[in-house]
């Protein structure tokens, strides 16, 4: 039942993606708004029907809370990010963040550790936790693979007006509008949040198995189907190449690891086909 209510909500959650380009103006924002918020369902409730109350719960703490917090910080004060506002088209605010942001924190940091998880050996349940080079290079991982994701999501979001820098300098090279203080901001609150989340959500958290094939799937798809939209339909030529080049510490590494599973799953499949008596197999 996990796999098919995920799947499902990942269906409805490309379609409306596949959607933005095809819109402009409110009609734009409002579906930005909803795919926030399916992207919100989809993962908390794949933590909860997969993994229980606990790890749902430690994900909306961690992700959810935690994002609001460092929002309200960052709107407030500049610090981690830069100053920056946020303009009227994302709905309602809470101490000046609109309420889908912390939901986007949320949205792609649970595919973002499982996908971490699957690549530093977590195939089958825990026994004694990860050692310590496996719980750094996990850390690492996720980190990364949901930091990264800003790189495509700031300049886009810049692009369209959901916010404002009031000082973009220094900035990536085409990325004006965004400053480097932005993504060094999403990794240090990246580290923070993916350091806290195993502790709180227990060692259910430390394992993946088929369950997860939609958040991978979700993983995957966010990373291909961002290149393609910034570079051919976003024009956002230079957010498609830093995109790629940093979502790719994860992203490719899991590509190829579902690639070579796939494999073995086949060649496990033909050495275990029964032979049929009385067939001649040189013919």
């Amino acid at each position: 039942m996990t796999r098919r209510i995920s799947w499902t909500l990942l269906a409805v959650l490309v379609l409306a993606q596949i959607c933005y380009p095809l819109t402009t103006g409110a009609t734009r924002a409002g579906l930005t708004v909803a795919t926030v918020v399916l992207g919100w369902l989809l993962s908390v409730g794949h933590a909860l029907l997969s993994r229980g109350p606990r790890v749902a719960a430690a994900l909306v703490t961690v992700a959810t809370g935690g994002g609001f917090a460092i929002e309200a910080i960052g709107v407030a004060t500049g610090v981690p990010f830069g100053s920056y506002d946020y303009s009227g088209e994302l709905g309602p605010k809470l101490a000046g963040v609109p309420l889908i942001i912390p939901l986007a924190w949320t949205w792609m940091a649970w595919p973002a550790w499982l996908a971490a998880v699957r690549l530093t050996g977590g195939s089958a349940p825990a026994g004694g936790g990860a050692s310590a080079g496996r719980w750094v290079g996990r850390i690492a991982l996720a980190t990364v693979g949901l930091a990264a994701w800003d790189l495509f999501l700031d300049p886009q979001m810049v692009a369209e007006g959901y916010w404002l820098w009031r000082d973009a300098t220094p900035a990536l090279p085409g990325l004006a509008g965004v400053p480097v203080s932005n993504y060094l901001g999403w990794l240090l609150f990246a580290v923070l949040m993916m350091s806290a989340l195993r502790p709180l959500a227990g060692p259910a958290a430390e394992h993946t198995d088929r369950r997860d094939d939609p958040m991978v799937g979700l993983y995957l798809w966010t990373y291909f189907s961002s290149i393609l939209a910034h570079a051919v339909f976003l024009d956002l030529p230079a957010s498609a190449l830093w995109g790629a080049a940093g979502m790719s510490v994860t992203a490719v590494p899991l590509t190829v690891t579902l690639l070579r599973a796939h494999r073995g799953r086949d060649t496990r499949r033909e050495d275990h086909q029964p032979h049929r008596p009385g067939v001649d197999a040189t013919r």
